[in-house]
């Protein structure tokens, strides 16, 4: 009778798992500020929300089509596209996109704030900086949770 290593097998299935969150390729270094540009852009749509429905459905419809290009063009770059909120990650990686989920209320809150306070440009401004910020602070905690994932899984 044959010997089964269920602890290798285990590892293996686990390392298998893992691999999509764990060899997701290092985004472009134009990708933050990109996502930050397109974010400000959104927020200043609203600029025209009461002068002009045409200028301000159109701007939504244009911002709306740059995502799903954006979207697309990363899919086919990675082949799968792991999402925050989506699947099992390991448990390094599942802990940042906890914390990058809690944030976005939290920018949210400050861009509505700040349109509030002093009104859509600045909240543009604020929109991408806050945006371009943390998502390089997210894509640098990303890489490190990808790396402790594969050292516990080697």
């Amino acid at each position: 009778m044959e010997s089964i290593d269920l602890e290798g097998a285990l590892r293996t299935a686990e390392r298998s798992a893992a691999a999509p969150y764990t060899t997701y390729p290092p985004t472009p270094w134009w990708y933050a500020p990109a996502v930050g540009a397109w974010s400000a852009a959104m927020v200043g749509t609203f600029t025209w929300w009461r002068e002009s429905a045409g200028l301000f459905l159109g701007s939504l419809a244009a911002l709306l089509a740059v995502e799903i290009l954006f979207v697309v063009w990363m899919r086919r770059r990675h082949g799968a596209l792991p999402m925050p909120g989506t699947g099992t990650p390991p448990t390094e990686i599942a802990q940042v996109w906890r914390e990058f989920l809690a944030a976005l209320p939290v920018l949210a809150l400050l861009v509505g704030l700040v349109w509030w306070l002093i009104g859509v440009p600045a909240a543009a401004g604020t929109a991408f900086v806050l945006v371009t910020i943390g998502l390089s602070a997210y894509e640098r905690r990303y890489a490190r949770a990808a790396a402790r994932t594969r050292s516990r899984l080697r």
